[in-house]
């Protein structure tokens, strides 16, 4: 009878542990699905596609990534900025129609495919030795400075709100310790909204106007060459950017990623998940720098947390009522946080040329120092110069800024340190 009552006990016990658990993961991964929800939106709402349908095909898109890559990188799935002047340029020549740029994204997506057979039959070995601490460092400060000033954009919008939001973040991440530490994120958003929504900064009639389901208009793309060329040269461009994101998340986790599962796994989730989003009316993904802050902010690298992040961002594109109300979060706010997290990411880069013991040598200095040039002053050079400093692809697309940057990096560090 004392055994029954001792292995109830312990079963129940069990079970206590099981859900708090399970709690943990619910709570961190909405802290994931806030830090992606205003970027994701933002593509669909300034090139004219249906924000619903990004959140389902970032969600869907990130599920799609997570089974390519066996579930071991702990990245998110977001629309991808890259392709809204060309998404704009396509809907001005087709006379609107965004059907056209779904087909040419659509192509990107399976070019990105076949790029990842490619490099299954290359090795990824042999590109690995080109991605050296010299060139991998200074590409991550790069993707963090050049998201900074996006941030304090934001944050200009209520600079008393951005740095309550802000200040609060950083107190709970250096004060607080275990659960609540992981939590600083969402905690910080919760004070800056309950602050905006006392001072009149929150715009509650969209969330009561918004109905609790909503069917997301999904619609099929439509294929023309001209709308191709215009948009597929864009992977070229948003290779580098997805190869800096990889590296970075792996810094972040201390694992290899490039090496496994894979760059050519990465790419292949990233491809199939561009082609889905563009098959039923979502913009092209890629992996979001915002949830790789969210990781070294948090030090939970997790997987299965992205995953139920990505769960309910499928759900958020039918639930309208929630979404409604994500979005009503005051863009003070989201700059407040974006400001810690964009950070963190430069100080990845600066933590791998620490712990890599990169030699400051004369060559390993040039090459770090034309990365952060191109990387972080190609927009002023050009204006210097009177022309667009990077590779033009076609009239809509130039190769420019990190990914520029990151491609003339890896020659001239193989050029220089070529033994």
């Amino acid at each position: 009878m004392v055994d029954n009552v001792i292995k109830k006990s312990v079963d129940s016990t069990g079970e206590e542990m099981s859900l708090l658990g399970h709690s943990k993961k619910v709570i961190l991964a909405l802290q994931h699905l806030i830090a992606m929800f205003g970027a994701t939106v933002l593509v669909p709402i300034l090139t004219g596609l249906d924000p619903s349908i990004a959140l389902f095909s970032a969600g869907l898109g990130t599920l799609i990534f997570h089974a390519c890559t066996k579930g071991k990188v702990p990245a998110f799935l977001g629309s991808s900025f890259a392709f809204i002047p060309v998404i704009l340029t396509v809907k001005e020549l087709y006379n609107g129609d965004l059907a056209y740029a779904q087909g040419g994204m659509v192509v990107a997506g399976l070019i990105y495919v076949l790029t990842s057979f490619l490099i299954k039959k290359i090795g990824v070995e042999r590109i690995q030795k080109y991605l050296a601490p010299q060139v991998v460092g200074p590409m991550i400060i790069v993707i963090g400075m050049n998201l900074i000033p996006v941030a304090f954009g934001m944050a200009k919008e209520n600079l008393i709100i951005a740095a309550i939001t802000l200040g609060t973040a950083l107190l709970i991440n250096f004060k607080a310790k275990g659960f609540i530490k992981q939590l600083s994120i969402l905690i910080a958003v919760i004070v800056g909204y309950s602050i905006s929504l006392k001072i009149g900064l929150v715009n509650t009639d969209l969330i009561k106007e918004a109905s609790i389901f909503a069917l997301p208009s999904f619609r099929l793309p439509k294929f023309d060459l001209g709308a191709i060329a215009i948009i597929a040269p864009v992977v070229l461009a948003v290779f580098m950017e997805h190869l800096g994101d990889i590296t970075t998340n792996g810094q972040v986790v201390g694992k290899n990623f490039v090496e496994d599962p894979g760059l050519n796994r990465t790419l292949l989730g990233d491809g199939l998940a561009t082609t889905v989003a563009a098959l039923i009316g979502g913009p092209a993904n890629t992996t979001y720098g915002e949830n790789t802050g969210v990781l070294a902010i948090t030090k939970n690298y997790d997987p299965s947390i992205l995953r139920l992040a990505a769960v309910f961002a499928v759900c958020l594109g039918f639930i309208a009522k929630i979404g409604a109300l994500l979005s009503t979060i005051p863009t003070a706010v989201m700059g407040g946080i974006s400001l810690m997290l964009f950070s963190m990411i430069s100080l990845i880069g600066v933590k791998t040329i620490k712990n890599q013991e990169v030699k400051f040598n004369w060559k390993n200095i040039v090459v770090m120092a034309i990365i952060l040039i191109l990387g972080l002053g190609g927009n002023y050079l050009s204006e210097i110069l009177g022309f667009t400093v990077g590779i033009p692809i076609n009239q809509s697309v130039q190769i420019t800024g990190l990914s520029f940057a990151a491609l003339v990096g890896i020659i001239i560090n193989a050029v220089l340190n070529r033994k």
